[in-house]
């Protein structure tokens, strides 16, 4: 008698490095102290979540990302989205805002509101946000080297509502050393930038007791090429160096750690995503007990928006891009996420259409209110499989993090590019293993059809008369204000950054109330901090 063919299972491995056993039991959580590894929701190490009962009191946020042409047609769109359900708004800014441009720059022509909104001066922070009532609603910054003069601009917006300070709700992005790696919108050097993110954490700390001074964004170094494990060790890595700059200023870790948030990134393995976060949430409230030295529980916690990631969207099928968004949305979920927000099916394509927004946003409201993930807390808690992943990601985390330590900290492997050229290598290969089919993407490079798109595409175009419109009322403001006002604290801002340590926010505040713009206060930090330039060759 023939002995039986043992059966060939082949490997299967996570993006992480982590292998995947066929079968999980309990000799593979052997070694998991409940107290220690776990917790309960709402307790050290916050594991399970930072809530005690999560979204069966606290439904998580839906927040998406929107904004486009002039301040006038983004708030029609904040109010159509707050119509239907949104509960609070993340704000996109064109690309001229975002690298300290004004509208009338020849820099920024066929760019102006392209893709997201122009803000040039006050005047368009309060057109945007017009009939919003900000004592009521939290809005996201996205914005990052001119993040200081943008919380500003909201702050007197909301002053000129008569909100009062402890009631202005929200958070900039304001990730800078995220923007070396991952997307580019950088504009001075590394160091007086540090400076100016360590104003807002100080000012905010000080002055805006509900308000996040900064969102530090995994999520933009995965998206551009990191693996789960790198995208949590650089994000705590990040975060840790701008926790010590605001402790170096004299603020208690206690005073800020808590109103840090992070906004981390949906897209691959359904259960490797989850571990992540799981993992990510203990090992964040190690490091502030550890080593930031807090001690109230509140400031241990991972507060963070978990988002369906733009990298895992195709061009080809977009119908497709839904059930991965629902999915993403899932595990954001099962998570423990604070604030959810989903990437639109169209956005391989263009700017989000009202329709695509509201797929994103029905989504999310299906989660919520139909499919009973709002029922029980941490429901994948004591898996053999989960916990056991958990566990390892937890491991690669900190030994990634040592090992930039090791090569002298992320500032300096930033500054030199070290980072960038790591994570650049990768998102190329990665690119390499989908073209040949080795990755698999399903209606891309497995079981595709000819057809690209068999939804209808409303496409955004680019519309010279909203740029037009936009340097029209830009020029306005200038020939309105009071110019020897403008000039006067401009040249006040000038004299306190390049002379004095002296927190900067107080003087953008005053030259954001004299209606100056965006490019003539990051014009004289330019001239006065210096331009960063790209340390390597891609």
């Amino acid at each position: 008698m023939t002995e039986k063919k043992k059966l060939q299972i082949p490997p299967r491995k996570l993006e992480s490095g982590i292998d995947i056993k066929v079968c999980y039991g309990p000799e593979d959580v052997a070694d998991l102290d409940y107290e220690r590894d776990l917790g309960d929701p709402g307790s050290y190490p916050f594991t399970r979540g930072i809530h005690s009962t999560m979204y069966r009191s606290r439904p998580f946020t839906m927040r998406q990302y929107a904004g486009f042409g002039s301040p006038a047609e983004t708030n029609q769109r904040f109010k159509y989205l707050i119509e239907h359900g949104q509960n609070a708004l993340n704000v996109a800014f064109d690309l001229p805002t975002q690298n300290g441009l004004d509208s009338d720059d020849p820099r920024a022509k066929g760019e102006v509101g392209r893709v997201g909104m122009a803000i040039d001066t006050l005047a368009d922070m309060e057109a945007a946000f017009d009939g919003l009532d900000l004592s009521k609603i939290s809005v996201s910054l996205t914005i990052n080297p001119v993040a200081s003069i943008m919380i500003a601009m909201y702050k007197v917006v909301a002053e000129k509502q008569e909100v009062p300070n402890d009631k202005i709700m929200g958070t900039a992005q304001n990730d800078i050393l995220k923007e070396y790696v991952g997307r580019g919108t950088w504009i001075y050097d590394v160091e007086p930038s540090l400076r100016l993110i360590t104003d807002t954490v100080e000012y905010c700390t000080r002055e805006l007791p509900r308000y996040f001074p900064l969102s530090v964004c995994g999520y933009h170094i995965r998206e551009s090429g990191a693996d789960p494990v790198q995208e949590m060790a650089y994000a705590f890595l990040i975060a840790k160096e701008y926790a010590r700059r605001a402790m170096e200023r004299g603020l208690k870790p206690d005073e800020f750690l808590g109103r840090f948030s992070f906004n981390l990134d949906i897209h691959g393995n359904f259960f490797e995503q989850i571990a992540k976060f799981r993992a990510g949430r203990r090992l964040w409230a190690k490091i502030c007990k550890e080593d930031l030295g807090a001690t109230n529980p509140k400031s241990m916690m991972l507060r963070g928006i978990f988002g369906g990631g733009g990298g895992g969207l195709a061009i080809r099928e977009p119908e497709n891009n839904i059930v991965r968004m629902a999915y993403y949305s899932l595990a954001s979920a099962l998570s423990g996420t604070q604030t959810m927000a989903l990437c639109c099916y169209d956005e391989a394509y263009t700017i989000p259409s009202e329709k695509a927004a509201l797929v994103a946003l029905r989504t999310m409201q299906i989660l919520q209110e139909e499919v009973s993930v709002c029922d029980t807390v941490d429901p994948l808690a004591g898996s053999y499989y989960v916990e056991s992943i958990t566990n390892e990601m937890e491991n690669r985390i900190v030994a990634e993090m040592k090992r930039i330590d090791e090569l002298g900290g992320i500032v300096k492997c930033i500054a030199d590019g070290y980072i960038q050229k790591t994570i650049s290598r990768q998102a190329y290969e990665e690119e390499k293993s989908i073209r040949s089919g080795e990755k698999v993407k399903v209606g891309v490079n497995k079981y595709a059809t000819e057809e690209k798109a068999s939804l209808e595409m409303e496409l955004h175009d680019f519309d010279f008369k909203v740029q037009d419109a936009q340097i029209a009322s830009f020029g306005k403001v200038k020939a309105q204000r009071d110019a020897a006002a403008a000039s006067g604290v401009l040249d006040k801002l000038r004299d306190k950054a390049a002379n004095t340590d002296e927190n900067l926010m107080p003087h953008i505040l005053d030259c954001v109330r004299a209606y100056c713009s965006v490019g003539e206060m990051s014009g004289v930090f330019r001239d006065v901090f210096g331009e960063f330039k790209e340390p390597i060759d891609f």
